[in-house]
């Protein structure tokens, strides 16, 4: 098992970053000019829970996510009128709508995530009305270092590299010991859980 690294991250956003380099575009405005602006009927796979402290890794991880073919919500991408510094009913209203309008929620777990004010609420609410829809996401300096987060992230399953009997890599949504599904699957709405024996 092996988990997603920040270098990993970076590197994607780099690859992003060369496609667009001719361009002198920014992290934000290449996330803000990947996607055309989101509407009410829109749905996402995946909404990615993240501190905006991230905004390097949160674009190398859309990319691999993408690159895995799953549409991603990112809020100051898709909604980049939005104030994640200030709370209010207006950015909460518009946080919950995304969030019915996507399949699953990632919760992007690094340094910064503890110091988020939106991610538990992202979080708690995403459970409240599709509890088999969130997935941890860490994101750690090394691929084999040891996941300690939040005690509540215990709760939910982590998404990590790991590889089929046969050899073949592969990324998983893993509940330890319980069961597993593919990234993809779960992603999309439709995990085909595989039970541990």
């Amino acid at each position: 098992m092996a988990y997603f690294t920040k270098s990993e991250a970076r590197a994607a956003a780099e690859r992003n970053r060369g496609l667009r380099k001719s361009a002198g575009m920014t992290s934000g405005r290449i996330l803000r000019e990947s996607v055309i602006a989101a509407t009410v009927t829109d749905t996402f796979d995946v909404f990615l829970s993240h501190s905006i402290a991230d905004a390097e890794i949160v674009l190398g991880i859309k990319q691999l996510l993408e690159e895995s073919g799953l549409k991603v919500y990112v809020d100051w991408v898709e909604d980049a009128h939005l104030d994640r510094r200030a709370v209010s009913k207006e950015t909460a209203a518009v946080l919950r709508q995304r969030m019915r309008q996507s399949k699953s929620l990632i919760y992007l777990s690094s340094d910064n995530s503890s110091s988020s004010k939106w991610m538990p609420w992202e979080l708690g609410y995403f459970d409240g009305f599709k509890p088999d829809g969130v997935a941890i996401m860490p994101v750690l300096e090394n691929s084999t270092d040891t996941f300690i987060g939040q005690e509540y992230l215990g709760l939910y399953p982590i998404v990590q590299r790991n590889v089929y009997s046969n050899g073949t890599p592969d990324v998983f949504v893993e509940e330890r010991g319980v069961r597993w599904s593919t990234l993809k699957q779960f992603g999309h709405g439709q995990p085909l859980w595989g039970k541990y024996s």
